[in-house]
């Protein structure tokens, strides 16, 4: 199944490190982090990639070209002058994606079995579907609540130290739907994923995936250093 990389936000968090270069390029031992992603989707047998770059993304098309050096082929959707945040950036790149896609962010790296994550989404199809990790607020405030195989309540960007019983569940990063959902995305306007997430759940149509080991990020600094950690072993 093909997947759509989301690599085109300012990084501001991680500034003044991202100040001249993409969040996916910060160097992780002497490879950019996006390559530390390719490496792993093709391992999981996923080759056919879109990246969606903004912010700095030329250098991205520069290191990447069309991924044959890489053993994949990659493909670019680009969001232009205006920022058009996640939802945006795929609905800019709807041209480029199969009726099925996979979607991760361009700063999480995610150890699982990706092939059984797409097989489980197409024995219960549903137009979407979310990966959750039964995270109890251990590495960031949990933020999914899940009935049977769907998510029930998803919010995003909740505060530190924020509980609450029913979500025990974190979005994992990775989501797959089917083209059809894009027609709920408006046209170069801003517009983030989650609005597509909760869409779908207030329909029941996004299921809720659950991976069994922990996912990493370099969206902070101290993400940062523990996949530099992670890497290294």
């Amino acid at each position: 199944m093909q997947i759509l990389i989301l690599c085109g936000g300012l990084a501001a968090r991680l500034m003044p490190i991202t100040k001249n270069i993409p969040k996916s390029m910060v160097l992780i031992g002497k490879k950019p982090f996006l390559e530390h992603q390719i490496k792993l989707l093709k391992k999981n047998g996923i080759s056919d990639i879109v990246l969606c770059i903004g912010h700095k993304g030329v250098q991205i098309e520069k290191y990447f070209g069309n991924g044959r050096k890489f053993g994949v082929n990659i493909q670019y959707g680009k969001d232009g002058k205006k920022l058009l945040g996640t939802g945006g950036a795929i609905k800019k790149a709807e041209k480029l994606l199969q009726d099925d896609f996979l979607i991760i962010y361009g700063d999480s790296y995610l150890p699982f079995n990706f092939q059984k994550a797409i097989k489980f989404f197409k024995k219960n199809n549903k137009l979407g579907m979310m990966t959750v990790f039964k995270n109890k607020n251990k590495y960031e405030p949990s933020n999914v609540e899940v009935e049977g195989k769907l998510v029930k309540h998803y919010a995003k960007n909740l505060p530190a130290g924020w509980q609450a019983k029913k979500m025990e569940y974190i979005d994992y990063g990775l989501s797959i739907f089917k083209k059809e959902t894009l027609k709920y995305i408006p046209k170069n306007k801003f517009y983030d994923l989650s609005k597509l997430h909760s869409l779908l759940i207030k329909n029941k149509e996004l299921l809720a995936y659950p991976a069994e080991k922990r996912f990493y990020q370099i969206g902070s600094f101290e993400g940062l250093e523990e996949f530099k950690r992670y890497i290294k072993k």
